[in-house]
């Protein structure tokens, strides 16, 4: 079979759209209307749940933080029963001696001390001639002395640390410097 068709009507109908390639027609605002709301309605919702969900982390790190003050002390207190326990029984002896008296400080000490380094508990307590040091050292008086000046003299009261934090600082007497001549 011939192709009959004349090349300027072909021409002319290739010039205008195939009826697939038309230009799209106009979205319908109520359909575009509806499809913003549901896409509205899912990130509010969205938005909602991410907000619950910080604000129960945010009440459990509270109620975390509030148990951790509350029971942060309960192994110090147990670390410190037998030392009770002790002082109860030495009261508990109705004649004791002086020397079981004293045997029985002395072991109540131990315990104490024990329980002190257990909670990381450190003594302050400088040598003679040691720089006097502000920040763990509290100088009760300034004495003349044969040694280099602001160096501790004495300590009257030791002092105690908790993990590199002063609790109280140790009452010593420091040098005083040399007048000038």
């Amino acid at each position: 079979m011939a192709n009959t068709e004349n090349p300027q009507e072909t021409q002319a109908l290739g010039d205008a759209p195939a009826p697939s390639e038309q230009a799209p027609a106009a979205p319908d605002p109520h359909q575009k209307l509806s499809e913003l709301e549901a896409k509205h309605a899912e990130v509010s919702d969205a938005y909602l749940r991410a907000k619950a969900e910080s604000e129960n982390t945010r009440r459990r790190a509270e109620e975390e933080i509030s148990k951790s003050r509350k029971f942060a002390v309960e192994t110090f207190a147990e670390s410190l029963l037998p030392v009770r326990d002790s002082l109860e029984a030495a009261i508990a002896i109705p004649a004791a001696t002086p020397e079981q008296l004293l045997e029985g400080v002395h072991a109540t000490l131990r315990l104490l001390s024990a329980a002190l380094d257990r909670n990381k508990v450190k003594e302050i307590n400088p040598s003679a001639g040691t720089k006097f040091d502000p920040h763990q050292h509290q100088a009760i008086s300034v004495v003349p002395a044969e040694q280099e000046a602001n160096t501790v003299v004495a300590v009257l009261q030791k002092g105690y640390l908790i993990a590199d934090r002063v609790l109280r600082p140790a009452l010593v007497t420091v040098a005083a410097p040399t007048p000038v001549k």
